[in-house]
């Protein structure tokens, strides 16, 4: 039992900083130089502006994660519900399935190879993360320090940084195209390199409340680890 709790625990620590972690994360060159600088200058009212109207978000979702040395460490696909404020449901489609969901008050975590549950308050499992950012609708700047940022990709960026030490993730890098999140690019406290690339997005569309609600399975473990 000692062994699948910390094989479960390490799972969870891994994917809750990725979501909407994750987790996580542009100017043009030559003739689009102003260009790109006026979207540069522009990342953070972008996000702003984005968060001030989002009530609700679903995207098909690509997540690859690169270790420190640059080496592509994991590839993931899914599928990922947002229904402001505080209630998320990831689900990890390939190539293992999991489910995390978000109630509001804690966070599930449903590894269903080992068919295992572990939950802990989702005030404690999100601090500083970019499902912090997304599911909360508390000031930014309560929890972030934002600066623009420019990657020279077309995209407009904002860069964030957790006020929090507490936290795995060392910055948050938001890439917004046509005025939609696009990516989410997320650095480690150790250099690891997570990005979500975001598809089929629908932004405010009506989502089932029963989405957010996590049902246990039969069978298996169900740990709670605070």
């Amino acid at each position: 039992m000692a062994r699948a709790r910390c094989c479960v625990l390490t799972r969870m620590q891994k994917n809750l900083p990725h979501m909407l972690k994750p987790i996580v994360y542009g100017a043009f060159l030559g003739c689009w130089l102003l260009a790109g600088a006026a979207q540069a200058s522009n990342g953070l009212a972008t996000l702003e502006n984005y968060l001030r109207g989002l009530t609700s978000f679903s995207a098909d979702f690509r997540q690859i994660t690169l270790s420190a040395d640059g080496r592509r460490d994991s590839e993931a696909t899914g599928r990922f519900y947002l229904l402001r404020p505080g209630r998320f449901r990831w689900e990890y489609r390939q190539p293992n399935a999991q489910l995390i969901v978000a109630d509001g008050r804690r966070v599930y975590v449903h590894d269903q190879e080992l068919n295992q549950v572990t939950h802990q308050a989702q005030a404690r499992a999100l601090d500083g993360t970019p499902a912090q950012l997304l599911a909360s609708d508390a000031p930014l700047a309560d929890y972030f320090v934002a600066r623009d940022f420019e990657r020279g990709d077309g995209r407009v960026w904002v860069e964030l940084e957790p006020k929090s030490s507490d936290t795995q993730m060392a910055r948050l890098r938001i890439g917004f195209l046509d005025g939609e999140l696009d990516t989410l690019l997320m650095e480690d406290r150790f250099g690891q390199l997570t990005r979500l690339i975001f598809t089929k997005v629908q932004r405010n569309a009506p989502l089932a409340p029963e989405l957010f609600v996590f049902k246990q399975p039969p069978g298996g473990d169900f740990l709670q680890i605070d």
